[in-house]
Formats: structure tokens, C-alpha cells, sequence
């Protein structure tokens, strides 16, 4: 099998440079890349009908930095975890104390911190926007101490995300929302280290219905740009409308230096929370053809934080992690294949069905052969869903966790 694989493997690299495709930074590339999975994708999830337990999932952090670290250990690729400040540290900056170590006894690190000011009774009408000024206040001291457990764990990502909004027209005024807004995230901004990064959130409904204060991508732009320079924009592929060109948005905020970083995931309808790139790949595609251009003529956005955010309901939590990780190879490996000089001519000279067939051609590509070979000369698997599989790990902690009440979402 892998002396066919190493053929084909061949075959690419001839198809590949008759486009121009310099395969050596290519695989460069895929060997630099970074992608962060989140805690809460380890545990229980569920929908508003109810949580779904699985036997085997993680409850603690502990469990979950464990789980996260094999998803590492077989993509290579993942080696920092996203924590949730209420769901992993209830007891805050004491629960901190040794978990850098060991994340790092596991061979990972302590990646963005997300506070919570959505879950409490107190946000029921709001977090940052809430007319009540004590919740407004309990809203920003908990996230400045959650920049407070970044600092101690060597986080430089603060994750913010926002539920506040109306369920019906009247119940609150737009513009004093807003500005309570800007007052919260400014207060916050400020209480941050040097080296820190804030990211911002968006989202156009729900749990709110009539309207959202972060409600789209121009919002939490103008939100950051007032903040300051160490403030960007968050992009979460499940947070758009039915339609949204979300590569069109990348490239805008690329080209305003404010693309802080994304949440990897899918949706058919909403947002689903559904393994990136399950229903829609050739998006995917597309969105990382414009991350593609960025790196090869880079301007002063920040370095992206690739982050996963998604809720593995009917999928087994490992499986669905790797399976994600390895989507999103194949979509950055595919971008990295395009024709550039004869796309641009195409562009040049107006030749929209040379263009579009660039895009195609690339995304149609059989890219697994290359993938195979860059994880192999990174020492790994060359298939590793089917390694993790083959490893017993899953079996393991599933008999020994067994289905356990606390580990749900919020739990």
C-alpha cells in the first residue's frame, strides 16, 4: 500500500509542477501547520433538546487536555488546547496552577482562554450590554480574570464571545447597547499584557432572535479597531447567514490587518456545530485560497489563530477531532496547488472560464498521496484516523470514564 501511495506521490509532483506548484514549500507548509482543538469538544454536548452522553467522555480538564493530546499525538498538527474559563476552572486562577505543566507533560500547550458571561442567570438580558451596570461590571471582571488565568497558563489569546441581544423590537435600545459594549471590551483590552491578542466574536442569532449586539464581521471590526491594535476579529464559519461569502470577508479583513483567527466548523442550516468541511468542502476551499494568497504576500495582519470549535454529538469525540484536522489539510494543501500565473492571466484578460477553472482543477485534485508522504516524513502515520483507531485508546478511557453526569457543556 505505501509503495502506491509513494507512485502516486510521484505522478502529483509532475502534475503539480506543470502548474508552477513549488511542492517542497508546500509541504513546508503543511509540516508549520498550526491547529487548535477546544476543550469542550472532548466532553458531552447536546442540542436545546437536551445533552447527549457518550461513554468515554471527558469531564475534567485534565481528561480533556489527555484526550486533545492524542489528537496531537496522531495529526501532529494540534498542539495547543483552547480552554473555557467556567466549564474547566470553576475555581479559577487555583484550578490554573499546575495545568500548564501538565499539558505540557502530554506534549501540549494551554492555547486561546474563552471566558463565559453567557451561562449565569445574572446574562439572561445580557452580559456586556446588560442595563444593569453590577452585571455589566461582574461581566468584565470575569473576563479580566480570565486574562489574569492566560497569563499565569502562557495564553496569549483572549476569546470573546457574545450572546446579548433583544428577542423583540423595543425590549433595548441599539446605540446605548452598543456603547455599553465598547466600554466593557476597552476596560478589558486595557487589563491585558503587551503580548496578548483579543479576539472578537460574531454571530447574527441566536440564543437572541430579534437582534445581536456582535450581530456580523463589521461589528466586531469596529468593535476591535476602538479597542486598540492588539484587538482582531473572530471568524466562526457556522456564524453566517445562508449564502454569506465568508472568503470574501477573510480577504477584507486580511486586507485590513484585523483577521485574528477562526472557528473551524460546518452548517447546513444554522449553526450546527458540524465537522468543517462536511458539507460544504469546496467553502473551505475557497477560504483557504485567500489565506494562501495572504502568506504569500503577506501584509502586517496578525499572526491567525486556526482554531476548532465544533460539538461531536453522534460522532465519537477523537474520531471527529482527527477527521477534522485532516479536512482541513487536505482544503490548505488543495489552495496551495492552484495555477497562480494562469490564474492571473485569466483574471487579467478577462477570461472568467479559464479562472474558474483554475479554482476547480485544484480543488478536484487528489491531494491525499502528498499527505501521506508529509506525515510520514513527520515521523507519524500516514493514515491517522485509522491509527488512533488501531492505538485502543478510545476503548480504553470509554470502559474506564464509562457515561458519567458533569460532562455536558456547562456541566
Amino acid at each position: 500500500m505505501a509503495d502506491k501511495y509513494r507512485a502516486e506521490y510521484a505522478l502529483l509532483v509532475d502534475k503539480l509542477a506543470a502548474r508552477g506548484v513549488d511542492v517542497d514549500k508546500v509541504k513546508s507548509r503543511l509540516k508549520a501547520q498550526k491547529i487548535e482543538t477546544p476543550s469542550w469538544g472532548f466532553a458531552d454536548s447536546g442540542t436545546r433538546f437536551g445533552p447527549y452522553k457518550q461513554p468515554g467522555s471527558a469531564v475534567t480538564i485534565e481528561e480533556k487536555i489527555a484526550d486533545a493530546a492524542q489528537v496531537n499525538k496522531f495529526t501532529g498538527v494540534a498542539p495547543t488546547v483552547a480552554v473555557h474559563v467556567l466549564w474547566d476552572f470553576p475555581n479559577g486562577l487555583e484550578d490554573a496552577d499546575k495545568l500548564a505543566a501538565y499539558a505540557e507533560s502530554l506534549g501540549v500547550k494551554i492555547g486561546a482562554i474563552n471566558p463565559n458571561v453567557f451561562q449565569d442567570r445574572d446574562y439572561f438580558f445580557g452580559s456586556v450590554t446588560n442595563e444593569d451596570p453590577a452585571v455589566r461590571k461582574k461581566a468584565v471582571a470575569h473576563m479580566i480574570d480570565s486574562v489574569e488565568i492566560g497569563k499565569k497558563l502562557g495564553s496569549d489569546i483572549l476569546s470573546l464571545w457574545f450572546a446579548d441581544g433583544t428577542d423583540y423590537p423595543g425590549q433595548g435600545d441599539f446605540r446605548r447597547r452598543k456603547h455599553y459594549a465598547q466600554e466593557a471590551l476597552k476596560e478589558v483590552y486595557n487589563a491585558m499584557p503587551a503580548n496578548m491578542r483579543m479576539v472578537i466574536e460574531y454571530k447574527p442569532f441566536e440564543p437572541a432572535f430579534y437582534h445581536t449586539d456582535f450581530g456580523d464581521w463589521g461589528m466586531s471590526y469596529s468593535f476591535a479597531t476602538k479597542c486598540g491594535p492588539n484587538a482582531h476579529v473572530l471568524v466562526d464559519l457556522g456564524h453566517h447567514f445562508i449564502g454569506q461569502n465568508i472568503e470574501h470577508l477573510v480577504s477584507f479583513l486580511i486586507d485590513e490587518e484585523r483577521l485574528g483567527g477562526f472557528h473551524f466548523n460546518n452548517h447546513k442550516y444554522a449553526d450546527d456545530d458540524l465537522t468543517v468541511g462536511s458539507i460544504n468542502p469546496y467553502e473551505l476551499f475557497l477560504i483557504y485560497n485567500e489565506l494562501v494568497k495572504a502568506e504569500d504576500k503577506p501584509n502586517n495582519n496578525p499572526p491567525i489563530a486556526y482554531m476548532v470549535d465544533q460539538a461531536h454529538v453522534t460522532k465519537a469525540k477523537i474520531d471527529a477531532m482527527i477527521q477534522t484536522i485532516m479536512h482541513i489539510q487536505t482544503a490548505y494543501a488543495k489552495a496551495m496547488c492552484i495555477d497562480r500565473k494562469k490564474l492571473y492571466d485569466a483574471q487579467i484578460g478577462q477570461d472568467v472560464v479559464t479562472a474558474e477553472s483554475c479554482m476547480q482543477e485544484a480543488f478536484n485534485t487528489d491531494i491525499e498521496p502528498l499527505l501521506k508522504v508529509v506525515r510520514e516524513e513527520m515521523g507519524l502515520d500516514p493514515n491517522p484516523l485509522e491509527a488512533f483507531r488501531a492505538s485502543g485508546y478510545w476503548a480504553k478511557v470509554s470502559k474506564e470514564r464509562g457515561i458519567r453526569t458533569g460532562a455536558g457543556v456547562g456541566a
